[in-house]
């Protein structure tokens, strides 16, 4: 019955460290988890915080060249009239 006694205590022991153990194991795991899903969700931020910057540029860079178009539009109407004018004197004075 000595030796049954010594079996058991030895198991328990074995069992307990086991337990702890593995109870630092999962600690430590769940640590790092949560320190990844950290990192993760600070990247999508700064990506998201970057890709609206770029946003807002890009759309001040639209308006600009938008207002580039109108200039250059209204500048080729003009050019077009005074084309015209000038086609029709020199028409009406050969």
């Amino acid at each position: 019955m000595d030796n049954n006694n010594i079996y058991t205590v030895l198991m328990t022991a074995i069992t307990v460290l086991g337990s702890a153990a593995a109870f630092r194991f999962y600690e430590k795991r769940s640590m790092r988890k949560e320190r990844d899903e950290d990192f993760i969700r600070h990247d999508c931020k700064d990506r998201i915080s970057k890709l609206e910057a770029l946003l807002v540029e890009s759309a001040k860079e639209k308006d600009e060249m938008r207002q580039q178009i109108l200039g250059l539009v209204a500048e080729v109407a003009s050019l077009r009239t005074e084309l015209k004018y000038l086609t029709d004197r020199n028409r009406t004075s050969i």
